[in-house]
């Protein structure tokens, strides 16, 4: 086994073809997933195969072609597009002699980067190692059977063990601030709740445009670019309507394709936000020709997470790269079910507020309690 780099800034990104029909979109998606990352792509291997291979995922021709490719390039780490298995990444790093890293993974040190507050910190830190977790076999090979004699009396238990019971303490830990975190939310959801102020969560997919939106409708100044992931830690502002209606609203991390399982499970006290929402704003790239893909997706982690019965109303953002005005789309019986804007301009946001104050304001016959008015 070769020494793993500390580092990897020049990659070779391997992308196999299993037949599906947004392959090249994928491509393109995880390309800028690596250039996120902060990686320079200085080789990309495409090939097409009926179905993964047990041990290398690509097939020994393939994985001698990408070993020819890496040396060419002079690369140093080896970025799949896929998911892979512990024992396939292991087998890969010896073949290829240098570091191999799966989608999985590319996704979380993405995370890692971006983390800013302690919460994310600790998410990130959580989902991390439970990916680890599943790839610690074998990692310590030296010290995996014990010896005998006089000075080399192991502890007792095997380097493995010895890491498999730190790391177990480690994310207990972690699970248990994460878990007063989450009572602090609940605290702070079940005051909002007594005031009677609606709650709103923005929601999509990642570079969608969300925090853009956010900015523009509470001129806040969360960190927004045109970058995948550029917002992980949840912000959450007070967004005035008019003298009957103010609304909390939350920017949320945004969502991918195949977003890893331990990735949902740790930001689960954050999207708590979503699940417990009044409504969600679903913001949608009307020109990107990937957005019904996109919009499945989103319902798919939104499902996973609890919050698939939560009313939605769907923004399409950045009308204007498509040349379309600003609309309110209503369904049959003249509900409003869309939007169309654009955050970046600042077009159409005059139409999503009256569509607001439509969806979440309390009827003329509600208590006083339920008017909430800016102090």
């Amino acid at each position: 086994m070769f020494d793993r780099p500390e580092v990897g800034d020049k990659a070779v990104l391997v992308c196999l073809d299993f037949g599906d029909s947004d392959f090249r979109e994928s491509v393109l998606e995880c390309t800028e997933l690596v250039t996120s990352a902060a990686v320079e792509v200085c080789a990309t291997v495409e090939a097409r195969r009926q179905r993964p291979d047990a041990a290398l995922f690509a097939g020994k021709g393939k994985v001698d072609e990408i070993g020819a490719v890496v040396r060419a390039c002079e690369a140093n780490v080896v970025i799949f597009n896929h998911q892979l298995s512990p024992a396939q990444e292991r087998n890969l790093e010896r073949a290829l002699q240098c570091r191999v890293v799966d989608r999985t993974s590319l996704i979380l040190d993405i995370f890692a980067q971006r983390a800013r507050s302690h919460e994310g910190k600790l998410q990130v830190e959580l989902a991390q190692l439970s990916h680890l977790a599943t790839r610690l076999v074998r990692g310590w090979t030296h010290l995996e059977r014990q010896k005998g004699g006089i000075g080399l009396r192991g502890p007792g238990e095997t380097q493995l063990e010895t890491d498999r019971r730190l790391l177990g303490k480690r994310v207990k830990l972690l699970k248990d601030r994460l878990a007063h975190v989450q009572r602090q939310r609940s605290t702070q959801r079940r005051g909002r709740d007594r005031s009677g102020i609606a709650s709103l969560s923005i929601v999509g997919y990642t570079n969608a445009g969300k925090s853009t939106l956010f900015n523009s409708l509470t001129k806040a100044r969360a960190y927004a670019a045109d970058q995948l992931f550029a917002t992980l830690d949840t912000t959450s502002r007070r967004l005035y309507i008019n003298e009957q209606l103010s609304i909390v609203v939350s920017d949320t991390v945004g969502f991918i394709r195949n977003l890893p399982h331990s990735l949902v499970a740790a930001f689960r006290a954050t999207l708590e936000e979503t699940v417990e929402a009044d409504m969600l704003l679903h913001v949608v790239d009307c020109a990107s020709p990937m957005r019904e893909m996109q919009i499945e997706e989103v319902n798919k982690v939104l499902a996973e997470i609890g919050a698939d019965g939560t009313p939605q109303l769907i923004v399409w953002n950045k009308c204007d790269l498509n040349g379309l005005d600003p609309e309110i789309i209503r369904d049959d019986e003249g509900v409003a079910q869309a939007v169309r804007v654009s955050a970046l301009t600042g077009t159409g946001l005059d139409l999503l507020r009256d569509v607001l104050v439509e969806r979440l304001a309390p009827s003329p016959a509600a208590s006083p309690e339920a008017w909430s008015v800016l102090p």
